[in-house]
């Protein structure tokens, strides 16, 4: 396993997203998760669009610096919902979000109807927690639109074999998923997919790890907040993870994290700016 400071690398070039310059390697970058959900692993799921709005507004004060939208529970179990119920949940609060702050909104979807719909709401990327292999059209309406794209590695459902191999070759299925549908690879950020479809000790090696992926040559997000595994190695309960949480979150910058996606903006903002300090040498 690799250890120690994140591995050398060239950063990728930057991604302009909403007039932002996201310079991959200078620093850290937060996104905050706005779960319009009843039913959230986290507990952080809200039904209405004025909590929904407000819970992004205070996100932005508190130093997020991209906010993401996501209206389908995908804790595992987690009851799948029709792309029209999807769509009413989140296309308000997009809508509203776009008039209230200046940050770039991510749709978290993995339905081409619902991110369509996101899009033409005033969202500004695509957050696909299948990687573009759920719905052939996503990597598409990506392309045709030009808009950034997460794209996550999903094990559930996958043969195992090795923890980073089976991330690597995934993320490398995505990409070329991306390639095929005319998506520029500049526009793709990857994310390993801590929690979907891993074992404890799984997602432990994971984020041991993690310099292994910097070798895709794309940005790096890393989501591990208020995650069962952080329960399992503390015993605490998911609303008392944030200690767990901030843990998690250092070592992701030290393994070469770019982006993080958490729930507590505030507290994680601060990690990010000391881990910073240490990994890159300078503050934020």
């Amino acid at each position: 396993m690799s250890s120690g400071l994140a591995t050398a690398r060239r950063s990728p070039a930057p991604i302009t997203i909403r007039g932002r310059n996201f310079a991959w390697g200078e620093r850290t970058y937060v996104i905050g998760i706005i779960n319009v959900t009843p039913d959230s692993f986290s507990g952080d799921g809200v039904t209405s669009v004025e909590a929904a709005v407000r819970q992004g507004v205070e996100m932005a004060a508190a130093g997020a610096d991209m906010l993401d939208v996501g209206g389908e529970s995908t804790r595992p179990g987690g009851q799948a919902i029709s792309a029209d119920e999807e769509m009413a949940r989140v296309m308000p609060v997009i809508e509203r979000l776009v008039r209230e702050i200046e940050l770039p909104l991510s749709i978290d979807a993995y339905k081409s109807d619902v991110a369509r719909a996101a899009l033409d709401a005033g969202a500004h990327l695509v957050n696909d927690i299948r990687g573009f292999q759920a719905d052939p059209a996503m990597a598409r309406l990506c392309a045709e639109r030009g808009v950034p794209a997460i794209v996550m590695h999903n094990q559930r459902g996958r043969p195992h074999h090795d923890v980073a191999g089976d991330i690597l070759a995934g993320l490398r299925e995505s990409l070329a998923i991306a390639r095929e549908a005319g998506l520029p690879e500049e526009l793709i950020i990857v994310d390993p997919g801590f929690g979907f479809g891993w074992e404890v000790e799984q997602n432990i090696e994971m984020l041991a790890r993690l310099p292994e992926l910097l070798e895709l040559g794309r940005p790096l997000l890393v989501g591990t907040s208020r995650k069962s595994t952080l329960g399992a190695i503390t015993g605490r309960a998911v609303e008392d993870r944030l200690a767990a949480t901030a843990a998690s979150v250092a070592l992701s910058v030290v393994g070469g994290a770019d982006l993080v996606r958490v729930h507590d903006v505030e507290f994680m903002v601060d990690v990010c700016k000391v881990a910073d300090a240490v990994v890159r040498r300078s503050g934020r």
